[in-house]
């Protein structure tokens, strides 16, 4: 058996008091984790003032951790320029965000650069590499310069946009280039796929040959869709149980005979809070009998408040709530409750079973995994529904629910209307079919069809001489 090789830009250790609510990436590589030993490298999120040259180890029985320190100016380059303010916006198709930097690009070059030098000494013969999201797309072409011919997969967990949108950023034909370095790359869906195959023939010259596979200098690499999934059991499990929790004990007191809608987002701009707030504005304004009958619950943990973008952001999502709730609150009623803590997935699960309708609007989503939490908490006999933007990979898997525009205002606001109209008859069996489909395909089907899709791999990979990467 290989080992597995994970490298993340971030490394999920798990918590020694096993009171860790690990999500998003930690659930999803657990499950890889458990049929490979393995070792998990990335930044260990802390900033020193000298840069890693060697890794720290933690030891953690089947998984061995390998942690890198970056300095204040590389987390400044690397995370913050380019990874953040250059790749995100691009990708999420919001040109007018994306910040192109020389010296952010550099220093996202260097890091990565870095990390190859690092992990490469590390790395046995056999080993399976499984490198994730866009913080690490030379990593490939790095590894290979120094002479690694292993299996080398890549995941990307967000969208990946247009030839023409992705062509906007300076330095993307490098990036494309070396992206081919890969030799298995997944993507969230077959639109994201087919953007990415398209881009790397159309800028760098690759050939494609047959339905996912293109060749760059001698280099087979294979581009599909692989949706990435929920531990659907695990979920469901956490929602039947009995809510204990304050804050859920406090939404229920609160809301009475109302019903409630819940949206769950990292603020981030591209989840599109402020407009849902507005669309929900526009419900209640075209439907006055709802008026107090009705609760809106928007749960937006803050992040990268560091970037100017996101401050912004969270002004104007403030802002927003402040107009809403001024106008149209009565005594006794908030339209809009929003919170910015960030809560275990005991308190989500608990919180989506309530909720009658879940809004998960984002203007761009790679996958969206909240919409399938939402599907999976729901109570069999009287499920709520689902609306879901068109613009989430989510929306490829789940058509039963209701999907819609984000940028339409009113027809979001319709679409509560009839989510909150819906008869049971009609509720359950839509749920039936999307409750089918995030357990068919569900986070350890994701897993083991990426790594063996990797380990049957039989394309024509070779260490090439490094074409150096330039800012």
């Amino acid at each position: 058996m290989p080992r597995l090789v994970v490298v993340s830009n971030r490394v999920a250790i798990p918590d020694p008091t096993g009171k860790g609510s690990a999500g998003g990436l930690a659930v999803a590589l657990r499950e890889a984790f458990q049929a490979y030993q393995g070792l998990w490298f990335g930044w260990s999120g802390r900033v020193a003032s000298q840069p890693s040259i060697e890794p720290k180890l933690v030891d953690k029985g089947n998984v061995h951790y390998a942690l890198m320190d970056l300095t204040p100016i590389d987390r400044q380059e690397y995370y913050n320029g380019f990874a953040n303010r250059a790749l995100w916006p691009n990708m999420h198709y919001r040109l007018g965000l994306s910040e192109f930097s020389r010296a952010d690009y550099a220093g996202y070059l260097r890091v990565n650069r870095s990390f190859a030098n690092a992990l490469s000494r590390m790395i046995r013969p056999d080993d399976l590499i499984w490198v994730h999201d866009y913080h690490l797309i030379p990593l490939a072409a790095e590894l290979r310069a120094l002479g690694v011919t292993n299996r080398i997969g890549y995941f990307h967990h967000i969208p990946w946009p247009a030839p023409e949108v992705f062509g906007t950023l300076p330095g993307s034909r490098e990036l494309l280039r070396a992206i081919a370095d890969y030799d298995l790359v997944g993507v969230q869906t077959d639109r994201d796929a087919d953007n990415l195959r398209r881009a790397i023939v159309q800028e760098v010259g690759a050939t494609q040959q047959g339905a996912d596979v293109i060749t760059l200098n001698g280099h087979q690499t294979r581009v599909k869709g692989f949706p990435i999934g929920i531990d659907v059991k695990g979920f469901q499990q956490v929602a039947r149980r009995t809510p204990t929790h304050r804050v859920v004990k406090q939404t229920l007191a609160s809301l009475g005979s109302r019903r409630l809608i819940i949206g769950v987002d990292r603020l981030d701009y591209s989840k599109g809070i402020p407009e849902r707030m507005e669309a929900f504005e526009r419900f209640l304004i075209a439907n006055p009998d709802q008026r107090g009958h009705v609760t809106f619950l928007q749960i937006a943990p803050t992040s990268r408040s560091e970037v100017p973008e996101y401050a912004s952001l969270s002004r104007t999502a403030s802002e927003t709530l402040g107009r809403i709730n001024g106008t149209l609150g009565e005594p006794g009623w908030v339209p809009i409750h929003y919170v910015t803590s960030a809560y275990p997935r005991t308190v989500l699960a608990s919180l989506y079973k309530i909720a009658r309708v879940g809004l998960v609007t984002p203007m761009r989503d790679g996958m969206n995994l909240v919409a399938k939490e939402y599907v999976a908490a729901q109570n069999p006999e009287d499920p709520g529904v689902l609306i879901l933007s068109k613009f989430a990979g989510a929306a490829q898997q789940l058509t039963d629910a209701l999907i819609v525009n984000p940028n339409d205002k009113f027809e979001v606001a319709e679409a509560i209307r009839d989510a909150l109209h819906m008869d049971r008859e009609e509720r359950i069996a839509r749920w039936r079919r999307m409750m089918k489909t995030i357990q068919d395909y569900d986070v350890s089907w994701w897993a083991a069809s990426f790594l063996k899709e990797l380990t049957d791999y039989r394309g024509l990979s070779k260490a090439r001489s490094r074409v150096p990467v330039r800012p």
